[in-house]
């Protein structure tokens, strides 16, 4: 009996040992200065400062819970990979195209469910994003005001309707158009596929159309949606939208088209999908280089249990 209770001694003891070398190891968590935070009014930038930014800012107060090791390695690493994908203190220095982007993106996820981070709110219940603090954040970005636009001029419908035109007949004739900085190239048939849903991004007028391959039909129709198979592609087309003034919304210019090419084993990188771009009528690719992907590998992070689709066709969960 006495050995066994110095062995369970000793064995405490070196866990408490180890317990506390380990607190000495410590990655260094900088508050660097703000240089230019997010202007904002301040019911918007109350919610992002409780719920983004002790990851998302250059004020990060950890509570005593979080400098306990080895909760904090894992702070640490969420805080410096949250910092380097949207930083709340620098974010005044980036383009308002991108500011407005990186935004929708964080209320996309927000209304997802997929930030703050499900284990971050175990632990910092204080930091959930209410339904109503929801729709502050979104008419910061569509505000009401706005939402109900004028109808479009009928030059303006003319043009578009031109436009459109041009667009339907793009791929009839030789197209020559530059790869995308990662080097997936541009697929011009993807007009004779088929439509499996439509949807529109509240924060940028436009409307968008989902259209997929062969091998993205077969899928829906065999049910096989998560994962999708190899050689799935998606494209998703995007105009601006013209209001009608009768509660209609036409499509407008052409915006852009993005493609997800499914092949788990070349992409599984960028979780098994080949993500692309090309914006305006002269088809010109998207990101100054490869890593743009990572953007679009964020944007869908919030739909990973869905293969990282976000438009799932009805019946289309297994």
């Amino acid at each position: 009996m006495a050995l066994a209770s110095r062995a369970f001694l000793w064995t405490g003891a070196v866990v408490c040992l180890g317990f506390a070398v380990i607190q000495l190891i410590r990655p260094e968590l900088k508050n660097p200065p703000v240089t230019a935070e997010i202007q904002a009014p301040e019911e918007v930038r109350q919610i992002l400062r409780t719920s983004c930014y002790s990851c998302h800012s250059n004020e990060t107060k950890l509570p005593w819970f979080d400098q306990i090791e080895p909760a904090y390695w894992l702070v640490t690493k969420d805080v410096k990979k949250a910092r380097r994908h949207l930083n709340f203190s620098e974010f005044g220095k980036l383009p308002a195209a991108q500011q407005k982007g990186l935004l929708f993106e964080a209320v996309n996820q927000i209304q997802m469910g997929a930030m703050p981070l499900p284990r971050y709110l175990k632990v910092h219940p204080e930091a959930k994003v209410t339904q109503d603090q929801v729709a502050v954040l979104r008419n910061y970005l569509v505000p009401p005001s706005t939402a109900s636009a004028a109808p479009a001029a009928a030059a303006d419908t003319t043009a578009g309707d031109a436009q459109y035109g041009k667009w339907i007949k793009q791929s009839e004739g030789p197209l020559e158009v530059q790869k995308s900085p990662n080097g997936i190239a541009f697929l011009p048939d993807y007009k004779n596929w088929k439509t499996i849903s439509s949807t529109d991004r509240f924060d940028g007028g436009t409307l968008r159309e989902i259209m997929g391959n062969d091998v993205a039909v077969k899928a829906i129709a065999d049910n096989h949606i998560n994962p999708w198979p190899d050689g799935t592609v998606f494209a998703k087309v995007a105009w601006f939208e013209q209001p009608d003034g009768q509660g209609v919304m036409r499509t407008g210019a052409f915006y852009q088209v993005e493609y997800m090419i499914r092949d788990s084993k070349k992409y599984a990188s960028t979780k098994g999908w080949g993500w692309a771009r090309w914006r305006g009528t002269d088809l010109k690719p998207y990101g100054k280089d490869a890593k743009f992907t990572n953007e679009c590998v964020s944007c869908h992070e919030p739909v990973a249990k869905n293969d990282y689709v976000y438009t799932m066709p009805i019946g289309g969960q297994q």
